[in-house]
């Protein structure tokens, strides 16, 4: 079964709605990637640490969240992983790279 996807524009559309229909975001890259650039707000769980720090995963219950990676590869088995626990998940299609292209050119890109 495929992993739903959200597109960049997508995403921006809901971050700039009402506070309270604004999605969590899990960035599932490793931490000197987070460091260079991040979606505002977004929680780090590195994709190797998913399943170790899975407790930590709890918060987001009952919560929409959108995972996303670096180009869209590594959010769609974290996306998948959150939604085998029963978590509301989706994966940004093609990443914060792609986020950066064509919502906001302001964000570094690597």
């Amino acid at each position: 079964m495929p992993i739903p996807e959200i597109s960049p524009p997508e995403l921006a559309a809901r971050l700039a709605g009402p506070p309270d229909q604004r999605p969590l975001l899990l960035d599932v890259r490793f931490p000197e990637e987070h460091e260079q650039v991040a979606l505002p707000g977004s929680v780090l769980i590195p994709l190797p640490d998913l399943e170790e720090r899975a407790s930590e995963l709890e918060r987001f219950r009952g919560h929409s969240v959108v995972v996303y990676c670096h180009h869209g590869i590594r959010s769609l088995d974290g996306a998948a992983y959150l939604r085998s626990l029963g978590i509301e998940a989706v994966s940004l299609r093609g990443g914060i790279d792609l986020y950066a292209h064509l919502v906001d050119p302001l964000l570094p890109r690597y």
